[in-house]
């Protein structure tokens, strides 16, 4: 597939990215019942990790929108790859195998997933499929946008 430089791609991920940033705030803020899902850790490290998933994320909506915007390119060019690549490489790992997990569960192959019972709802279902469908998106996003930045601003005038 060849990358275009299109800024679409950039916008479509900071789209994606702010999407992300407003769910985990809402999480934070609306946890629910049991936010912990009946895990070995508290509501103080569900809230941290929370937080964490939102300063990234809204840096990488910074980052992202740099690439595109006049601004961006007085920042030098390996500090706006470092995140991209860091983010791409981690929304990757989270959406590939997400997609995989997907078809095991559309085909009934393994309807709870990788790790879930095999007796979920259809709601739990459907909620797994489209989570899995949300971090794949984010992954071909971002990945786009990481490697369309790096071919437009390669031998430029990036520091």
């Amino acid at each position: 597939m060849r990358v275009q430089g299109s800024p679409r791609w950039a916008y479509g991920t900071f789209a994606w990215l702010i999407v992300f940033v407003v769910s985990h705030v809402v999480a934070v803020f609306l946890p629910g019942d049991d936010p912990t899902g009946d895990g070995p850790w508290g509501l103080r490290a569900y809230v941290i990790f929370n937080i964490t998933l939102i300063l990234m994320s809204a840096v990488g909506a910074a980052v992202v929108v740099a690439t595109v915007r006049p601004w961006g390119r007085r920042v030098p060019r390996w500090v706006l790859l470092t995140p991209l690549w860091f983010g791409s490489a981690l929304l990757v790992v989270r959406g590939v195998p997400g997609m995989v997990e997907n078809l095991l569960m559309a085909t009934g192959i393994r309807r709870g997933g990788f790790v879930g019972a095999e007796d979920i709802s259809t709601a739990e279902l459907w909620a797994g499929l489209g989570i899995n469908t949300y971090f794949f998106v984010g992954a071909v996003l971002l990945a786009v946008t990481t490697v369309s930045y790096a071919r437009r601003s390669r031998g430029g005038s990036h520091g």
